[in-house]
């Protein structure tokens, strides 16, 4: 079954405008998801919002937004307000510059689309596809739709392009602020977790031999409750014993129960108690 097109853009650098047509490259199908019912009845139930200083229910039509500048306190905008601040959708996703791909951190990446030539532009599609593809480079790009602006990265993937949306800089956490610890590896110790890498190493990433094992067993219980059965949950694992030791993890992974002499460590000597000795007898006044 062919995809349905979400939108007709057009890529514009310099002189060159590529008309395209946006598709979703998720299947919203293939998501599970449930709804909220009264246990009772069985009958879907709504959301309500509720005044926190009344109790009462607040009709959409009687709702504004606000942000809380401090504890408590709010600024308020209307509806006409907020539309002042949206961007007017302008139909075209404007590169800005070209950068190697392998300098844009995967942690930026938020929704992905594919995109494809709209008609009569096969040609200009497939030339700018091929050029990023030999240059190695990615096309970052500024996007206006739905009231907003979007930073973008255009790619090539296979005989496609992909448009993937970015997070702006301020909207990603530094490192810097996690607590990562002052650990440091040994050298024996990095020998065999680089040993365990390339026991399960693999040179291509194959996504279709990993699957959602949870959906799977949802898709099979609510099968099984449409035909009436009883879901019956299947018994836990015991837990296994937790491995402190580093190295000893490391060989367990790999295996290997042999070990160097000098990966050893030597085996503590037992303190053997010394026999208290006898008080010496005190020599008899004379």
């Amino acid at each position: 079954m062919a995809a349905r097109s979400i939108g007709s853009v057009t890529i514009s650098f310099g002189l060159v405008s590529i008309p395209i047509k946006v598709y979703s490259s998720s299947q919203s199908e293939k998501t599970v998801s449930f709804n909220m019912l009264e246990e009772k009845t069985g009958t879907r139930v709504k959301q309500q919002y509720v005044s926190q200083h009344s109790g009462d229910v607040v009709p959409r039509s009687e709702m504004i937004k606000g942000y809380e500048f401090a504890k408590g306190q709010y600024v308020t905008f209307t509806k006409d307000e907020l539309k002042q601040f949206e961007v007017e959708a302008n139909k075209a996703v404007e590169i800005k510059e070209f950068v190697p791909l392998d300098e844009v951190d995967p942690i930026l990446f938020t929704s992905a689309y594919y995109v494809g030539p709209d008609k009569g532009a096969d040609r200009p599609y497939a030339l700018l596809r091929e050029a990023m593809r030999k240059t190695g480079r990615a096309a970052v790009a500024k996007w206006a739709t739905r009231g907003k602006q979007y930073l973008v990265m255009l790619r090539p993937m296979d005989n496609g392009i992909v448009m993937q949306q970015l997070r702006y800089a301020g909207e990603v956490r530094s490192l810097g602020d996690i607590p990562l610890g002052e650990g440091e590896a040994n050298e024996a110790e990095l020998g065999l977790a680089i040993q365990l890498i390339e026991q399960i190493a693999k040179n291509e990433f194959d996504s279709e031999q990993y699957q959602d094992d949870v959906r799977q067993r949802i898709e099979e219980a609510i099968a099984a409750k449409v035909e009436g059965q009883e879901i019956t949950a299947a018994p836990e694992e015991a837990p296994q014993a937790k491995i402190i030791d580093l190295m000893d993890a490391l060989k367990a992974s790999l295996g290997d129960e042999s070990s160097d002499a000098a990966e050893r460590k030597p085996a503590k000597k037992k303190k053997t108690k010394a026999k208290k000795k006898a008080p010496r007898k005190k020599a008899a006044e004379g």
